[in-house]
């Protein structure tokens, strides 16, 4: 089949890329540079000449405390913009798959969230990735909106390479202890993706990396696999005291039988650590 994958220079983008060609499927990746995803004409001309048989949605604002400050550019990207593509998808007979986050719930609940709990999200980043759901649902109705966590992988910035490279330079740092989620890696997730467009699958999903952890708890296991001789101090949310609100306790489950199932996050940081000296 032919996917097209918009956000293709991203850090989940590539490992989309990547994991459908892997797949033997065709492939038309464009990245930030090549598609403006709120430009409805050109992301429907860029549909058109690809024609797809599903479109992935990797295209996102994704920086959650600029969001508080630029919430209407995160609303144009993350909500219009992914309405966008799934118009233009719909249009052209394909499917659409979009990517979604924790972030949508409020992270009051203390069991895991799955699909049909109610999202309350308390961040701008949140809203806007909500609104985005929405769009989705509303243009087309062969739509995935596929919620993950916490991503890391070799394409981007993320908590991994941040600790990696604080590590290597000093002798402690500082992480919450009062935020728990799912450490997903992108090198899991995009098969993951490429699957589900393979069956045409529909509706909302949830796909994350198994267990969970706390930031916390997530740097010292960073440490210990890239032996890296540094100290993680425990710190709590407020005393951190970063502009966006972030859910205490998002842990994503999956209460669909059909919805792909992804290794631990600890085995997904054992695999990105061994991309990482590949690509080094």
């Amino acid at each position: 089949m032919r996917l097209l994958v918009t956000g293709a220079a991203g850090m989940l983008g590539r490992d989309v890329v990547e994991a459908a060609r892997d797949s033997g499927h065709e492939v038309v990746g464009l990245g930030r540079a090549d598609l403006d995803v709120t430009d409805p004409d050109a992301v429907g001309r860029a549909v058109d000449a690809a024609r797809p048989a599903a479109v992935v949605n990797c295209a996102a604002f994704t920086d959650v405390d600029g969001a508080e400050e630029r919430t209407d550019e995160a609303l144009a990207v993350n909500g219009a913009g992914a309405g966008n593509v799934a118009a233009a998808a719909a249009a052209s007979g394909a499917a659409a798959i979009q990517i979604s986050t924790d972030y949508v719930f409020d992270g009051a609940k203390s069991a895991p969230y799955v699909e049909s709990d109610r999202p309350g999200p308390v961040s701008a980043y949140g809203r806007s990735k909500l609104e985005g759901e929405r769009a989705v649902a509303a243009a087309n109705p062969r739509h995935a909106i596929v919620r993950s966590s916490w991503l890391f992988g070799v394409g981007g910035g993320n908590f991994v390479a941040t600790m990696l490279r604080l590590g290597a330079e000093r002798d402690e740092v500082q992480v919450v202890t009062d935020q728990v989620g799912c450490p997903t890696f992108t090198g899991h997730l995009a098969p993951a993706l490429v699957a589900l467009a393979e069956r045409d699958a529909t509706g909302v999903l949830h796909v994350a990396g198994a267990g969970h952890c706390s930031w916390y708890d997530f740097a010292v296991e960073i440490f210990r696999e890239a032996r890296l001789d540094c100290r993680v101090v425990p710190a709590t949310t407020a005393e951190l005291g970063r502009p966006a609100p972030r859910p205490a306790h998002s842990v994503l489950v999956s209460e669909r039988s059909d919805a792909p199932r992804l290794p631990s996050w600890r085995d997904g940081l054992a695999e990105y650590l061994a991309a990482r000296e590949v690509a080094a």
